[in-house]
């Protein structure tokens, strides 16, 4: 069982959650957590005990010096905090770790009896794959969910996908087992730059998060990260005659794919987001 540090009653919380390593496909998704825990000033509560869950030799501890100067010597595990967002009439609950490497039904069962503990009411996973998608179009974004009224408010058709899974996916099958609301958001991140960062999948997941929460979150520099990474792609792909002949077919393709109603809502949504932001700017 976690221990949590000083937790006051939480109003209504949602966690959002995201995993390092086969789930996070140019540390897109774990770097949507990583922003709003700096945005939103979220504070550390808990973590779960490495112990039971992670191979040390597959990820191993970290020796470093804390802010005193002292030597420190850190774990690697799945850390919970929480974070009252300005304008927002809930609270959150994040989840930052990395895929365990045994165990994963009890981890799943720990890390939701803790959010359960804590008056969850509501899971959003987060995931990036390498996917097909030129780096010049809008990133792509799938999602499901475990509930019909959710699938049908938030326009998302349901799962087919057959195979392999990670973390994130017996998370939201853990979800589903214990009627808990649960959404899960996943960015197709363009396979021939995998390494990471990749800011403009961060950004289009943390889009479809204001979209679901209804709540506008501060971008800080991730729009600029994002169109200097686009830039970076570019002078890559010119030089290699090759990749730029790719990413055309990519682009021919894509745009053949989608349809001319869906760019409409896209930009649509786009507008609406960013009339949101700019009143709560206001």
């Amino acid at each position: 069982m976690i221990e949590f540090d000083d937790v006051e009653g939480l109003v209504d919380p949602v966690v959002i959650a995201a995993f390092e390593g086969w789930n996070d496909a140019a540390d897109a998704a774990s770097g949507v957590v990583d922003h709003l825990m700096d945005v939103w000033s979220a504070r550390v509560v808990g973590a779960l005990d490495p112990e039971d869950f992670y191979d040390f030799q597959v990820n191993r501890p970290v020796v470093g010096t804390d802010a005193n100067g002292m030597r420190q010597l850190t774990w690697p595990t799945t850390r919970i905090a929480v974070a009252s967002p300005p304008g927002f009439d809930r609270d959150v609950i994040l989840v930052r770790g990395i895929e365990p490497n045994m165990r994963w039904r009890q981890f799943s069962g720990e890390l939701l009896a803790a959010c359960d503990e804590l008056g969850a009411t509501m899971v959003v996973t987060l995931g990036a794959l390498l996917a097909d998608s030129p780096h010049t179009r809008p990133i792509p974004v799938t999602g499901t969910a475990t509930e019909p009224e959710l699938m049908d408010r938030l326009k998302l058709d349901e799962s087919t996908y057959e195979g392999p899974t990670g973390i994130v996916g017996v998370i939201q099958d853990a979800c589903q087992r214990l009627d808990m609301p649960s959404v899960s958001y996943w960015a197709a991140v363009p396979h021939y730059v995998a390494q990471p960062p990749c800011p403009k999948a961060t950004l289009a997941l943390i889009g479809h998060l204001e979209d679901l929460l209804g709540v506008s979150i501060p971008l800080g520099d991730l729009p600029e990260d994002a169109r200097a990474w686009e830039r970076g792609v570019d002078e890559l792909a010119e030089e290699d005659e090759e990749i730029a002949d790719y990413v055309r077919a990519l682009e021919e393709s894509r745009d053949t794919a989608d349809l001319p109603e869906a760019s409409g809502e896209a930009i649509a949504r786009e507008f609406e987001r960013y009339l949101k932001r700019r009143d709560d700017d206001a």
